[in-house]
């Protein structure tokens, strides 16, 4: 399996290569472009040497920002997204051993399951933790029984909503159709 997501082939291998790479992609997939927030993991691990929930948990915060802060910066709101970045990993150090593929694996959950596990990370609301599944269901080789319901309407098939749904730059190009659509029709 391997995510086409950022147009980077090396972001992109890291996406697929490590959970947590892809877990804080997500995380920072908000209010900028989608590729610019899963091509972070990558900068944030050239930056500092590793992607380790622990090594980032234990990060001195001030120095963290100023990660985020380097040209080009991991997000256009580094002091708040290192700190939500930091809380995220904080919690998959203690909560999954290290380990973000965990909250996905561990005990064979269903989609369900999946679903409550996210909701209960820092940063991970309703629609995000549903994105999430969504992906890891139709791209990360999640088959826990019952995720297309628990990620709906996210896990639709042939669906062009979310990141979920890139694996190329036509798909891209469909998920950026629909927000513009969606986003025209809540202006109204």
């Amino acid at each position: 399996m391997e995510l086409h997501i950022t147009g980077d082939d090396a972001a992109d291998r890291l996406l697929s290569d490590d959970p947590l790479a892809l877990l804080i992609g997500m995380l920072l997939d908000q209010q900028i472009a989608m590729e610019t927030a899963f091509t972070g993991p990558k900068k944030i691990t050239e930056r500092i040497g590793e992607l380790s929930a622990s090594a980032l948990a234990a990060y001195d915060p001030e120095a963290l920002v100023e990660v985020f802060r380097e040209t080009p910066a991991v997000h256009r709101f580094p002091g708040s997204m290192a700190g939500r970045v930091q809380a995220l990993c904080e919690a998959v150090a203690t909560e999954w051993d290290d380990d973000a593929a965990a909250i996905w694996t561990r005990g064979g959950p269903d989609g369900a399951e999946v679903l409550r596990r996210l909701k209960k990370l820092p940063g991970f609301g309703e629609q995000k933790a549903k994105i999430f599944l969504a992906l890891l269901g139709k791209q990360y080789g999640f088959a826990g029984d019952g995720w297309r319901e628990a990620s709906a309407p996210y896990g639709e098939a042939g669906s062009f909503r979310s990141v979920a749904d890139i694996a190329s730059p036509e798909s891209l190009a469909k998920v950026r159709e629909h927000k513009k659509a969606m986003k025209a029709a809540a202006k109204g």
